[in-house]
């Protein structure tokens, strides 16, 4: 992919947008950036980059001479439907994502693409543990934070690069194909940007897009969309299910025996043996089983990963235990479902802090789950006020608003018994109050350990 001398544009200069401005320079590209924010927004990415020459910046402003641009890359976080965007299109503007413009500039290392609603973040760090304990060359990269683009230049047609990747990085790909993907769940999320179900679930469609009988692809049979999704793929299907038995696939028995039935039935191991807690960390297990097994990675590696891995920062992250209470950081929770899920992998009382950046969901089942433990609701954030309506219906009435992280801690300890749980678990994106969910989550555990 040659872009030596050609004009191309980056939309949204972000971490992901830092990283491509990066490697286009290095590729010779005349380079413009734009952002619809401010440059008072940008002073330290703009210092981080100030050693690169002959860089156009348009801040505050989308941009008006777009006729002899070569190429547009878009950062996830710009809806593709922009007017300005359209009219890219129409002029006939090559138009990507940071993980398309890095699969094309790769040396076809092996891409896997892991993809849901939820868990994407806890089986992807599970996947890539796994291969580098059979001594694989691995990258982790995408949506967990590591942009794809950095890869380029280190992997080779001998890696593997493990890669999370959300509806939004999906929407920009054209010819990106991973030699495994994998579909985990698809529930209601980020329907301010997608608008429908139908169109979410296309995005997340576009994961094996170019996929063809040579790869994999790896689905949730229990989840319906997700099943009904898998119908438009090519690759050879592998399904998990905890539910039934699937053939072809991986499932769980009547003895609560995980069982891979791919090439030959083997009996793999137990579901007490895996380290992670709840049954949503059993889906995202067998998806990692699922995936490490047609990579033909050794199956005690992957038993003895499954046994030891502690699960990621702000996932269900145990903070510490207070006067015969835990602290639990699931700040990751950023849409209901995930929420409903976590709360789910407790029977005790759980005192629960949620609330945040309103990204269009509905909340009558989150909280028609929460009233079966929930004994008290500390809510925060734009949507706290909406929670509360959900909650009240139900028949919760424990509930308390608070104005900050600080003042919801506080009110949990006062509130939380020996043998309960303090829980965060949003249900919802940080964007109100927080640069994102790991701030957040940060923010909470140093609350918590400042309790006395």
């Amino acid at each position: 992919m040659n872009l030596s001398g050609r004009k191309v544009m980056l939309i949204g200069l972000a971490k992901t947008g830092v990283s491509v401005v990066k490697y286009l320079d290095k590729l010779g590209a005349k380079i413009v950036v734009n952002d619809s924010k401010s440059e008072e927004a940008f002073v330290e990415i703009l210092d981080e980059l100030k050693s690169i020459e002959g860089i156009t910046y348009i801040f505050g402003r989308n941009p008006e001479d777009i006729d002899d641009l070569d190429m547009v890359v878009v950062s996830p976080g710009v809806p593709l439907d922009l007017p300005f965007i359209e009219n890219l299109k129409e002029a006939g503007v090559e138009i990507i994502g940071e993980v398309e413009l890095a699969y094309r500039l790769s040396k076809n290392p092996t891409f896997v693409g892991i993809t849901g609603t939820n868990g994407k973040t806890t089986t992807t760090s599970l996947v890539g543990e796994i291969f580098k304990r059979a001594e694989k060359d691995t990258f982790i990269a995408g949506n967990i934070g590591a942009p794809v683009i950095d890869t380029v230049g280190k992997a080779d047609e001998d890696s593997y690069i493990i890669t999370e990747l959300s509806s939004f990085q999906l929407e920009s790909i054209s010819e990106f194909r991973p030699r495994v993907s994998a579909i985990l769940n698809i529930t209601e999320d980020h329907l301010n940007r997608h608008h429908t179900m139908e169109n979410y679930a296309d995005a997340k469609a576009n994961i094996f897009l170019n996929q063809d009988k040579n790869d994999f692809a790896v689905f949730n049979y229990d989840d319906e969309l997700t099943r009904q999704t898998a119908e438009k793929c090519k690759a050879k299907k592998v399904f998990f299910s905890r539910k039934e038995k699937v053939d072809g696939g991986v499932y769980l028995d009547g003895n609560n025996n995980i069982i891979i039935d791919i090439d030959e039935k083997i009996e793999f191991l137990n579901k007490g043996e895996i380290s992670l807690p709840g049954n949503h960390n059993l889906e995202n297990c067998m998806a990692a089983i699922a995936i490490s097994y047609v990579c033909g990675i050794d199956l005690e590696v992957i038993k003895d990963t499954l046994r030891t891995f502690e699960g990621v920062e702000h996932r269900q992250e145990y903070v510490r235990t207070l006067d015969g209470v835990r602290y639990v950081n699931d700040s990751k929770g950023t849409n209901p479902d995930s929420s409903i899920k976590a709360l789910e992998s407790y029977d005790c009382p759980v005192v629960l802090i949620a609330g945040g950046y309103d990204k269009g969901s509905n909340f009558d089942e989150f909280m028609e789950v929460a009233k079966n433990n929930v004994k008290s609701l500390i809510l925060l954030g734009v949507t706290a006020s909406q929670i509360e309506k959900s909650a009240r219906n139900k028949g919760i009435d424990d509930i308390h608003l608070v104005k900050d992280m600080e003042e919801a801690v506080k009110v949990s300890h006062q509130l939380a018994k020996e043998g309960e749980i303090v829980l965060l678990s949003p249900a919802c994106a940080s964007w109100d109050m927080y640069k994102s969910f790991e701030v957040r989550g940060v923010d909470f555990k140093d609350n918590v350990n400042n309790l006395k």
